[in-house]
């Protein structure tokens, strides 16, 4: 009886969803001509974009998977352990936290699957607003290493009972600074405008090492990357990605780099002679399949599955929880034992490959919304200026997906318009923590954030609280644009900041 319900209680909320949303559509005008903008509604191409615009916009399924009932079968699977939170006790569903973690759930990091979370003052994971994720790092040595001795990639800051966090978060501190720009903060108009960024420290009480030292390192906060579209960024074939690295340096106006370090032919050092980066901040995940979601849906929880029958820990960690008198104790193990489980490679999945790879059609198949407004002049007048003063040359408006994107055919030859080159770039901003190097984040859909998620938060460490502010924090490799755009009539930055908030 309560499968019967839980069952009645998912189609009627299906149900509702579809209303709302379908209430929402807007299909694309057609202006035929010179200005017929209709291709470019379809910002996730012909199969995978949505026209809604609604607080739903950014978790609905592509076309071609809601065409296909096995696939929108396992799309619904995939969403359901987006959506859940796991849990340590065994024998349950959704079982395997731990022993330590940063998240729950993937929606605890990524409402609304939007990718930003909301900025906030209070690092505290148990907050439904904090997405960010905590890396502590070397910022004396090139290329900022991680601290990766003692701490993961992404610092863990919850642990179950009776293992402790490598990282107190009551110790974590988030400051939230008033920035001056050269420009005394004045458009060439007189207009005044702010600007604030993060300075984030760490107590030295709150470090599980005692030999430690948090003052010879740095702590930098990152906000989750958008989820919506991966599977088309995904379908971008490498050639065409290396050919835009390649133009790039030959213009030398961006000098765009693929991966933390790259070597002589422009490719990612963690996939040599593989793939090119394109995912994380960084551009240190290649592939969707060993990107952000795939080792996620491990790294973050640290449920094990059959790919991945090991625990996101680094071996300091195993070394000082085996040798602790409490965890000896709650656990009724051994020192030795401890130590063996917590580095072992072959322990028993938590998660079963079919639970996976619907996961994965769930991550691939998120669906890009359309576009809005193309026809309105102010819109094209942003749009325009967003040519001309240059921000096409890391934004590049549109791809086309490669021909044979085998994980979902019904994607291949899709011509898209992210607006990103996928590639990082330095943008010379003022404290950036360990992202001194930047991906350029995908727009399109971005309009829709203050519909889906109630904020307008942008770049990595969500400093800008609106589009306006993202783009004068453009330095650097970008400083002609943000010129470009302080001598602007308010008019037109009004008109640009239009045409960044429809596509």
């Amino acid at each position: 009886m309560r499968l019967t319900n839980k069952f009645m209680m998912t189609a009627v909320c299906a149900l509702i969803i579809t209303v709302s949303a379908c209430s929402d559509n807007d299909e694309p005008p057609v202006v035929p001509g010179e200005n017929d903008y209709s291709e470019e509604y379809y910002a996730g191409g012909r199969n995978g974009t949505v026209f809604i615009k609604s607080s739903f916009a950014y978790k609905q399924a592509m076309p071609v998977i809601e065409e296909d009932p096995e696939l929108y079968r396992q799309f619904m699977r995939g969403e359901r352990l987006a959506d859940k939170s796991f849990v340590a006790s065994e024998d349950m569903a959704y079982s395997g936290l731990g022993p330590v973690y940063i998240r729950k759930s993937c929606i605890a990091c990524h409402p609304s699957y939007g990718g930003h979370s909301q900025r906030v003052d209070k690092y505290d994971s148990n907050d439904s607003r904090c997405g960010y994720l905590l890396m502590i790092y070397k910022p004396d040595e090139p290329g900022l290493p991680l601290a990766s001795k003692y701490f993961t990639g992404m610092t863990q800051t919850r642990a179950v009972s009776p293992f402790k966090p490598p990282v107190d978060e009551s110790g974590i501190t988030i400051e939230w600074k008033n920035h001056t720009d050269e420009y005394e903060n004045k458009y060439e108009d007189g207009t005044s405008y702010s600007l604030i960024y993060p300075v984030v420290s760490i107590a030295q009480d709150a470090i599980l090492f005692e030999d430690f030292d948090m003052s010879r390192h740095a702590a930098s906060i990152e906000a989750t990357i958008g989820i919506y579209g991966t599977g088309l960024l995904d379908a971008i074939s490498d050639e065409d990605l290396r050919a835009q690295y390649q133009a790039e340096q030959t213009r030398g106006y961006c000098k765009g780099v693929i991966g933390a370090d790259i070597d002589e032919t422009g490719l990612n050092p963690y996939f040599p002679g593989k793939h090119p980066g394109r995912f994380t901040y960084l551009c240190t995940r290649a592939t969707l399949d060993n990107g952000p979601g795939a080792n996620a849906l491990w790294n973050i929880t640290n449920v094990t599955r059959n790919d991945r029958r090991y625990h996101y820990i680094t071996e300091e960690y195993a070394k000082v929880m085996s040798k602790d008198a409490g965890v000896q104790q709650g656990l009724g193990k051994t020192e030795d034992e401890i130590f063996t489980h917590l580095m072992s490679r072959e322990l028993a999945p938590e998660m079963t490959m079919e639970d996976y790879n619907a996961f994965m059609v769930w991550h691939r198949g998120l669906a890009v919304p359309a576009a809005r407004n193309l026809d309105d002049p102010a819109v094209q007048r942003g749009k325009t200026l967003f040519s001309e003063t240059g921000c096409t040359a890391c934004h590049r408006p549109s791809w086309t997906t490669r021909s044979n994107y085998t994980p979902l055919p019904a994607i291949s030859n899709q011509k898209i318009y992210p607006y990103t080159d996928l590639l990082r770039h330095d943008l010379e901003m003022k404290e950036p923590g360990r992202v001194q190097l930047c991906r350029t984040t995908p727009l399109w859909g971005r309009g829709l954030m203050q519909i889906v998620s109630g904020h307008t938060d942008r770049l990595h460490d969500l400093r800008a609280r609106n589009t306006e502010e993202a783009i004068l924090w453009h330095g650097g490799e970008a400083k002609k644009c943000k010129e470009a755009f302080r001598k602007m009539s308010k008019e037109d930055r009004d008109a640009l900041v239009k045409f960044l908030d429809a596509i």
